[in-house]
């Protein structure tokens, strides 16, 4: 019997949806897109309306060649990828693959012979898959257009604008119509806080006592940087002498009753934005955890199950039935006080795309806590957070009952007003089960702190005590990926879909690096935005970048024809792009005067750019002639100096890249390298060598040759101790194992480890004297031959002392792949059977 085939993005998802659908369907995986432009040229016909060339993605060919060989046997197709513009776009090629519509309406296919149908559903449960296969439709071609237009766009910046930066700053370098916007924001906001110019202010509070306690504290009004009321010690000093005499009283009391409304359940953004404050998640991990919730978990009995709906949404809207089922739960679990009489709305973006519902979970009737043994911990706790974001969205308000006391302080003719506001928590409404994030503390906060005893107006205060404290106005913060995401989301740049990959590329690339979580921009960071910026004046603004967003979404509304929308930004585009062919400067061949002379030759110094970034170089340099000064030194580039606050959360672990799942150190025969929990699923892998560079830490030893301090060193083969004076001296610390070299009898032997991560034993005289043994050498004479050391040998039936001329220690060295290595030990004029047994064999992962 012929049955529906049903072709979805991930296995997991094929998994979960195969169980609702029953018998009547098989459900496959497309492994996510299937046609791209193609990698090795633009694939985008300029000259003929914009007309793409996709080309199937190497690797996907034996997945299409399943699928076309189901489809001929099926009596109909439902493709069901994700409900946004990327999931129509693998549609839309599935369906151009198997007989359908081509994605380029200028090509010609083959004639429909399947009835091929496009589902979406926004959660994964049996009602919602159930309900969406009986109203199937065709795919929408805005949608297709609008992805289109975005992967055009990207194409068009991201190909014909790389090359310009390899060719006039290095290669492997990258620019993207987002990604290089969202730089630039880095940039400019670190250009701010080096140019702030701190100003000095000064608070003075007054620590007054009631007719009943507590003691409290209010503060002298005005005071703040823009009315400089007290711009410094003395003028704080001056006016806490005068009130110290002053009489106090209460001027005024103002009580009201304060409502602090829930948030809206989340959209994508402010997901992001939370998992980044509370869960110190970042973008990508908790993208990652969220498309695993969705996709669906195993849930023991139930099986399968999508927790949350779609991830991806900037919609707050919720589905009645949703509604119905929260507010059953408020209701009986919190009381009728905490049960709105009706459910609360919220208003969405101007440009929201309100297909989607908000991000919430399928059941509100699942508690965290009833599914915590099924979910591993990073599951747990991004699933409770949409849980108790949900929740609390169809919450009361929390209520507060707020004072504010304003009091004078009159010194003769002269008054001067205080203030002190204090809230009381009367009724916790949704704070009983969530409390939103914030970047900084407000206000609000503030007064939460304030305890205040019954004051009345006219009421005598007493005077316990005056503090004037200094202050400093301070620079706008660095951002981190909450704040950036969130700076994103207010000008409209790019999508939340999309910040993940930003923020990730922007890392891999170099272009930023992440110090206690904060974004600080390296050196290459600030010349590709600066040249960028000056030669792109439009397409890296980020007003410009904000409104292509707009048309996009015009384009998937049926607004604007994609071809439209590409034709206006290519006008603009090629007239900056020949611009800058011609007036971008060449960073390679930059020579920046100095004031510094060389060390060498006295000649001044001049900043070029190298492989590496810049680097000061002799000006008496020619590279035509061999005698001429060769004199550099490295340029070191100010870091910013982070407090402790900063820095505190920089040492984390280390999580996959694909899949969120937490990265463990493994062993295997290259060495050391990091591996996914998890395997077999996930086997992504990373050499230890491609780990972001540890900084080198200090030491109060001194170096024995040129005297300067000793640095722990992190290289690729792990930590060693050289001298800071690199390279001027490259004294670097051995690990002498305590025996004279037996070849030249002048070194000492030193424990050295191979590119491959083996251990072996060296001359310290290398490269004058090349002995080597594999084996630990100990310095205790052979008894029978003579030799002047035995080798320590960890056999399978014991630890042996043997001697390097017996037959077994030959018998027993490594074997090696190619041609054979000449022996480096001393060769033996007879061989010798010596061999003494010390220990046991050590267990397996103490020799590990």
């Amino acid at each position: 019997m012929a049955k529906s085939l049903v072709i979805v993005e991930s296995p997991t998802k094929a998994k979960t949806i195969q169980k609702y659908l029953g018998s009547g369907y098989e459900v496959e995986a497309s492994l996510g897109h299937i046609k791209d432009l193609p990698k090795k040229s633009l694939g985008v016909d300029l000259d003929n309306d914009f007309s793409t060339e996709y080309v199937v993605i190497p690797g996907k060919e034996k997945v299409i060649a399943k699928l076309k060989k189901l489809a001929k046997s099926a009596d109909a197709i439902y493709l069901a990828p994700d409900p946004d513009r990327e999931g129509e776009a693998i549609a839309a090629h599935l369906a151009e693959e198997l007989g359908g519509e081509p994605i380029d309406s200028k090509k010609t296919t083959k004639a429909v012979t399947k009835s091929i149908r496009r589902v979406t559903f926004n959660e994964i449960t049996r009602r919602a898959v159930q309900e969406a296969f009986q109203r199937p439709r065709d795919i929408d071609r805005n949608l297709v257009d609008a992805q289109q237009t975005r992967r055009v766009l990207d194409r068009l910046v991201g190909y014909q604008i790389s090359p310009l930066l390899w060719d006039k700053v290095r290669r492997g370098l990258s620019a993207g119509r987002v990604q290089t916007v969202a730089l630039r924001l880095i940039v400019e906001r670190e250009r701010e806080i080096k140019a702030f110019v701190p100003v000095e202010y000064w608070t003075l509070d007054a620590h007054l006592h009631g007719a009943k306690p507590p003691v409290f504290v209010a503060r002298l009004q005005g005071t703040n940087p823009r009315q400089n009321v007290l711009p410094n010690e003395a003028a704080a000093t001056e006016l806490r002498d005068k009130l110290k005499d002053a009489i106090w009283t209460v001027a005024a009391v103002e009580k009201k009753e304060r409502r602090q409304n829930a948030a809206a359940p989340f959209t994508t953004s402010k997901f992001q934005q939370d998992a980044s404050r509370k869960l110190r998640f970042s973008v990508k991990r908790a993208m990652m955890i969220a498309q695993r919730l969705y996709e669906g978990i195993e849930l023991g009995d139930e099986g399968t199950v999508g927790l949350i709906t779609y991830m991806r949404t900037d919609s707050t809207r919720v589905s009645n039935e949703a509604l119905a089922e929260v507010r059953e739960w408020i209701g009986r679990e919190c009381g009728k006080d905490f049960l709105p009489e009706s459910p609360n709305t919220f208003k969405s973006k101007k440009d929201t795309q309100d297909a989607h519902e908000a991000i919430r979970p399928t059941s509100a009737m699942r508690h965290p806590d009833s599914i915590k043994q099924f979910l591993h911990e990073d599951e747990y706790k991004v699933y409770k957070l949409i849980w108790q974001r949900f929740v609390a969205s169809q919450m009361a308000p929390a209520v507060f009952d707020q004072t504010t006391v304003d009091i004078d302080a009159k010194n003769g003719d002269q008054t001067y007003r205080f203030r002190v506001t204090g809230s009381v928590l009367k009724f916790e409404g949704f704070l009983k089960v969530y409390e939103e994030s914030k970047d900084t503390k407000d206000e609000e906060d503030e007064a939460i702190k304030h305890k205040l005893p019954a004051l009345t107006e006219g009421q005598r205060l007493t005077l316990k005590g005056l503090d004037a404290e200094q202050h400093f106005t301070e620079p706008p913060p660095r951002y981190n990926e909450a704040s950036l995401v969130k700076e994103l989301e207010e000008r409209g740049i790019g999508r939340p879909s999309t910040y993940a990959a930003i923020l990730s590329t922007i890392q891999e690339r170099q272009y930023v690096q992440k110090t206690g979580g904060k974004f600080i921009p390296t050196e290459i960071g600030f010349v590709v935005t600066d040249l960028l910026v000056e030669n792109f004046k439009d397409i890296f603004d980020p007003q410009y970048t904000a409104r292509l967003e707009e048309e996009l979404d015009e384009i998937e509304d049926g607004k604007e024809r994609w071809t439209d929308a590409l034709n206006e930004f290519y006008t603009k585009f090629e007239r900056d792009l020949q611009y800058a062919e011609k007036h971008m400067e060449n960073v390679k061949r930059m020579e920046k005067p100095t004031d510094e002379k060389c060390e060498r030759c006295g000649s001044p110094l001049v900043i070029k750019w190298g492989k590496h970034g810049s680097f000061y170089a002799c000006s008496a340099y020619d590279k035509n002639d061999p005698s001429s000064c060769t004199f550099t030194k490295e340029n070191p580039i100010d870091l910013p100096d982070l407090d402790t606050a900063d820095t505190q959360d920089t040492a984390h672990e280390e999580y996959c890249e694909n899949c969120g799942r937490p990265m463990v150190l493994k062993r295997g025969r290259f060495g050391q390298f990091m591996a996914c929990t998890g395997y077999p699923d996930c086997k992504t892998t990373r050499r230890l060598d491609q780990a972001k560079r540890v900084p080198d830490i200090p030491l109060d030893e001194k170096c024995p040759q040129c005297g300067r301090n000793l640095l722990l060193r992190h290289g690729r083969f792990g930590e060693f101790v050289s001298c800071s004076g690199y390279p001027k001296c490259k004294w670097v610390k051995q690990n002498f194992i305590g025996v004279k070299c037996p070849q030249c009898a002048d070194g000492e032997l030193v424990e050295k480890k191979a590119r491959r991560g083996n251990i072996f034993y060296g001359c310290s005289n290398y490269p004058k004297c090349d002995f080597t043994s594999a084996f630990r050498p100990v310095a205790e004479k052979c008894p029978e031959c003579g030799s002047p050391y035995l080798l320590e040998k960890i056999l399978k039936d014991g630890v042996f002392l043997v001697c390097p001329n017996s037959k077994r220690s030959n018998g027993e060295e490594p074997k090696r792949r190619g041609k054979k290595k000449k022996e480096t030990e001393p060769a033996a004029a007879v061989k010798c059977d010596y061999s003494k047994r010390i220990a046991d064999a050590p267990a397996r992962e103490a020799v590990a």
